[in-house]
């Protein structure tokens, strides 16, 4: 596997199997984290989103990470497409349906379980206001570092930890007691 940086390098002189190697990685991320922020408009965000990035790759600065560079991109295409539609959908169901491959030796009760969960998790999520949603997206459905983090939310790696923090005690406070520590 080639990492990042050579995989943009051949990318900028023109090799556009080298950026499908990228889109190929950071897709399904991406998509959960537009999910998150755009709601059914995620995947024509991160389409969007990757075009973008590959018309700029020619300003992408050399040795920076490509990772919250590219995420940057997504969370601000989704977050343009949710507020041009002017819809916010329920969280619930955004989860419900988000693209998440099931366990496939999970049995169907296990499967409801999961589900339900997810359904109380979003309901959670949904009451917590949009700072708080985009900071637990980048960690959780995107997987991001507290460093990449702060590049896609600009603002320091401080300020990434407790706005994690804070977001998180919101979020356990809107969950009901049964759940809010599991």
């Amino acid at each position: 596997m080639d990492d990042d940086e050579e995989l943009v390098e051949r990318a900028r002189e023109g090799d556009i199997g080298a950026f499908e190697v990228l889109v190929v990685r950071y897709q399904a991320r991406a998509v959960r984290l537009a999910w998150t922020l755009a709601g059914g408009d995620a995947e024509d965000a991160v389409q969007e989103a990757f075009v973008k990035a590959y018309r700029a790759l020619g300003g992408f600065r050399r040795g920076a990470a490509f990772r919250p560079w590219l995420f940057t991109i997504v969370a601000n295409e989704a977050r343009n497409r949710r507020r041009a539609t002017g819809r916010r959908e329920h969280l619930a169901l955004r989860l419900s349906t988000s693209p998440e491959s099931p366990d496939a030796g999970a049995t169907p009760e296990e499967e409801a379980v999961a589900a339900d969960r997810r359904r109380t998790l979003a309901a959670a999520i949904e009451t917590l206001g949009d700072s708080d949603r985009e900071v637990i997206a980048c960690r959780w459905f995107a997987g991001l570092t507290e460093a990449e983090m702060a590049v896609v939310l600009s603002c320091r790696p401080g300020t990434v930890k407790s706005r994690l923090s804070r977001a998180l005690a919101r979020l356990r406070a809107a969950l009901p007691a049964e759940e809010a520590f599991r």
